[in-house]
């Protein structure tokens, strides 16, 4: 079957990926966390929100701050990953939608209920961090995302005076493959989908 990308890129990104829990060493420059937001940030959200918001936590104050909220097994991966990035949702996602959204000049009042605020930005969000893992390890990083935690810590200490909250963490870096567990099934295609 013809790729619009090579088979080693698709292995890279997906079929040969794996969820890292050791990491080396090397570190992750901040040109690179730089290109892999340049990247994920122009996957498709609804009515363009891009609600997604991440703080990269690569200081040993910010491991520190964040070392707290984590559940015991999640402590010891993240605190050796060269980058935990926080990702969060911005429920004021709609404020930015005069900007990315401009044929509609009232679109920030569609979401005026906070209800459908929280839904979407929550929903968009998540669908960014799927891009957020894709374009990591486009770029050669491998990841290691996680739920784990608790999220109104983590909140609190990253995104206080704020509207945003926190959605998942994800650790970054060049993966040990010492630290990997077997790779998990996956269910089939007839197990997952149908064909209506």
């Amino acid at each position: 079957m013809p790729h619009a990308v090579n088979d080693e890129a698709l292995d890279r990104i997906f079929r040969a990926a794996r969820t890292h829990n050791a990491w080396t060493d090397k570190p992750v420059s901040p040109a690179v966390l730089m290109a892999l937001y340049d990247m994920m940030r122009w996957g498709p959200t609804a009515v363009n929100s891009t609600p997604a918001r991440i703080v990269f936590a690569v200081s040993q104050e910010a491991k520190t701050r964040l070392k707290p909220h984590l559940a015991p097994p999640n402590v010891e991966k993240t605190m050796s990953a060269p980058v935990t990035a926080i990702l969060g949702y911005d429920l004021d996602f709609a404020t930015t939608l005069p900007k990315l959204f401009p044929h509609y000049p009232g679109a920030k009042d569609w979401f005026a209920d906070p209800a459908v605020a929280e839904e979407t930005a929550f929903r968009n969000a998540s669908l960014q961090g799927g891009y957020f893992i894709v374009a990591a390890r486009s770029l050669g990083l491998d990841c290691g995302p996680m739920s784990g935690f608790d999220i109104a810590g983590v909140t609190k200490e990253f995104f206080a005076g704020t509207k945003v909250r926190a959605n998942f963490l994800c650790n970054l870096g060049y993966g040990d493959p010492k630290g990997l567990h077997p790779r998990g099934p996956r269910l089939s295609f007839d197990e997952a989908c149908r064909i209506v």
